[in-house]
């Protein structure tokens, strides 16, 4: 369960002497969940770095984390009386979640110097080693107003603002290491192209004689580099990416680094932050097999593993079922390997740590919603950020034949996400479910949690039978979401892409919607939505308990053992971290 678990006291936050000596490995993320109340995290790409950061600490990896402080969190989200998105800001207490340290360092924006002070935050396994979080602030009298703001929001402002943060990060984090006394880091990994900057950091300052530099050359050692830094790249969706005009790039980082030579390396058009990262990291990873495979067809000529993502298990197992796992199989949450002997766990006793969390789960939309569930129905969920190529209103497609299955096999349905600030589309995704709630009212009981987060998701996942993902393959990067819910023995109802094609064991672990597209594009319809839940989900639930009960365990000892961060920890340690990069350049599979 998400708590307060890994937090550690208000003195440990208070020193970073104890972490200078040993530490190998930075992490830079845009974003991180650390915890609730922390408002520094939007979704699946922060709530990964929290439950890497966590196991970091749970295996005693030599790690420290850095990230911004995001003052104003993500976003609240406001819903009015027509379902239309409205978002506030929504800030934290800084002050309760970690201390500023003394150490200042300033970057170069816009022919300002923009100065940039960590916090410290600790994060502690219950096991007993920690791993310090430095999350960045301009909000600092010594700026200019008009660069106080920079860490502030989460994702917000133009496309300006997200350069002046991703400085701020990249350049101003690598020199924060340096001047806090971080001298052993080795490894720089980059968690998706927001910190890319770190590796042009890096880069000025290796330069290459002038005598062995030719014409249109690179003046740099990029090689150097490359043995330094890792870079997981997490979106196969092309607004994904990070681009900025070279016009903005050379008034914000005046005299910085000659353009000609930033093109080589970023794209000659725009600098796409993905390219540069490809290009400076020895060691590229994508989030799953199938995720790695679109990468590489966005980005040929680049070498591209696949290290699939996972989640951390003692974070996201519901207290039943944590219980029920610490019964029978003590060290679990280290080694989750253990759960492979799930499948022999007392039918029971998965039942009632089911009925448990479903109890949770209407309590929660109860008072959240005002939405009553019936507890005898299945309940299919689906919960991530809303925007139009994770087609959230594909079950929603046919009303009347959603009716007509609901008069055979009742259910009913509970969804949650947030729109991003600027996405109108999926602002009108959400406006358009609520207005399929009423319309099915009250043949199908339909509930919308608002400002889902991840106090949120550790009721709502564990408590459905189904969790839903309807995405448009191939892009869908990886899907931890769904990693969570078979933690809890909830059955998985997905497209064939992301994480799924590789968990999906069809009538044993979950169902697939529709073929796997294999290396193209396809779209799953909502036609095979509904003939998978009229033929195989709702028909086993109502009438063949026992299978149901024997597919969740099935899910837990094929799933859970596999996709969690313990078991991505170990890979990135052995794979990335601890072995020889590669620098040859544009090395291809």
């Amino acid at each position: 369960m998400f708590d307060d678990s890994y937090l550690a006291s208000a003195q440990q936050n208070a020193t970073i002497g104890r972490f200078l000596s040993g530490t190998r490995v930075a992490y830079f993320s845009m974003e991180i969940a650390l915890h609730p109340k922390m408002h520094t995290y939007s979704g699946g790409l922060g709530v990964l770095a929290g439950d890497t950061a966590r196991s970091a600490a749970d295996l005693e990896l030599p790690m420290v984390f850095v990230t911004l402080i995001s003052r104003q969190g993500y976003l609240n989200q406001i819903l009015d009386d027509s379902g239309w998105q409205h978002s506030e800001d929504d800030p934290w207490p800084v002050e309760e979640f970690g201390c500023p340290l003394r150490a200042k360092v300033a970057v170069p924006i816009n022919g300002r110097q923009v100065w940039v002070q960590p916090w410290l935050h600790v994060l502690r396994s219950p096991i007993g080693h920690d791993v310090p979080v430095l999350l960045l602030d301009t909000d600092l009298p010594e700026n200019d107003p008009r660069d106080r703001d920079i860490t502030n929001q989460l994702y917000g402002g133009d496309s300006r603002y997200r350069l002046r943060q991703e400085i701020v990060l990249g350049i101003g984090g690598l020199r924060l290491l340096s001047a806090l006394g971080f001298s052993d880091i080795q490894v720089y990994h980059l968690n998706e192209g927001h910190a890319a900057l770190l590796a042009l950091d890096l880069l000025r300052r290796y330069p290459r004689p002038a005598d062995q530099v030719a014409e249109l050359d690179l003046k740099y050692d990029v090689g150097r580099v490359r043995d330094m830094c890792i870079f997981t790249t997490h979106t196969p969706v092309e607004a994904g990416h990070d681009v900025f005009d070279y016009g903005l790039v050379g008034e914000l980082l005046h005299d910085y680094i000659e353009l000609d030579q930033l093109r080589l390396l970023g794209g000659q058009d725009q600098l796409n932050m993905t390219r540069l990262a490809l290009t400076l990291s020895g060691f590229v990873n994508g989030v799953a097999q199938r995720h790695a495979r679109t990468t590489r067809a966005m980005f040929p000529g680049f070498r591209i593993r696949a290290l699939t993502n996972g989640v951390h298990s003692m974070t996201w197992a519901h207290p039943a079922f944590a219980n029920l796992y610490n019964e029978h199989y003590p060290y679990w949450g280290l080694e989750p390997e253990a759960l492979v002997q799930a499948d022999q766990l007392p039918d029971e006793k998965i039942w009632q740590a089911h009925a448990t969390a479903r109890k949770d789960l209407i309590k929660l939309v109860a008072e959240t919603s005002g939405v009553t569930l019936d507890p005898d129905r299945p309940i299919i969920g689906y919960a991530r950020r809303m925007t139009s190529y994770k087609r959230p209103e594909l079950l929603f497609t046919d009303l009347e034949r959603l009716r007509d299955i609901n008069r055979r096999y009742p259910f009913q349905i509970v969804l949650a996400g947030k729109a991003h600030h600027r996405d109108d589309e999926g602002k009108r995704h959400i406006q358009n479910i609520l207005g399929h709630m009423k319309n099915l009212a009250p043949d199908i009981p339909v509930a919308f949690i608002p400002n889902y987060e991840a106090t949120v998701a550790s009721v709502l996942v564990p408590g459905v039978d189904v969790w839903l993902n309807t995405p448009v393959p191939p892009l869908e990067a990886s899907g931890t979401s769904g990693m969570k819910a078979a933690l809890n023995g909830v059955l998985n109802l997905s497209v064939m892409d992301g994480w799924w094609c590789e968990a999906c064991l069809e009538g044993v672990t979950g169902w697939a919607i529709g073929e796997d597209p294999g290396e193209g594009p396809a779209q799953a319809s909502a036609e095979d939505l509904y003939q998978k839940l009229e033929q195989a989900v709702l028909p086993m639930y109502h009438e063949d308990r026992a299978a149901w009960i024997a597919m969740m365990k099935q899910a837990i000892s094929k799933i859970a053992p596999v996709f969690n961060t313990q078991r991505m920890m170990r890979r990135y340690a052995s794979e990335a971290y601890m072995c020889t990069r590669y620098s040859e350049e544009h090395e291809s599979e």
